[in-house]
């Protein structure tokens, strides 16, 4: 169970690492920020997606807030301690 435990901290940094990425603007689809974006994304997507159909987007001071990365963070953390 200890790696099963491992694994979970490192997908929850990854997802930490994807959502921080998030916030600088690339200019170009090539690179080393897109590319690594671009990597992540298809790692956190398929945990993401299906929260984000649950999950309201709050509009605050007009811009839309995405709270799913935060929602798997503490999902995951839950599920490494049940472990």
């Amino acid at each position: 169970m200890s790696l099963l435990r491992e694994l979970i901290q490192i997908y929850i940094y990854v997802l930490v690492i994807s959502a921080l990425l998030s916030w600088f603007p690339t200019t170009s689809s090539q690179g080393g920020l897109a590319t690594t974006k671009r990597v992540l994304a298809q790692l956190t997507e398929p945990v993401l997606r299906p929260l984000r159909q649950i999950v309201p987007r709050p509009r605050i001071g007009g811009v839309s807030v995405d709270f799913s990365v935060l929602v798997a963070i503490i999902l995951l953390g839950i599920i490494s301690t049940i472990l």
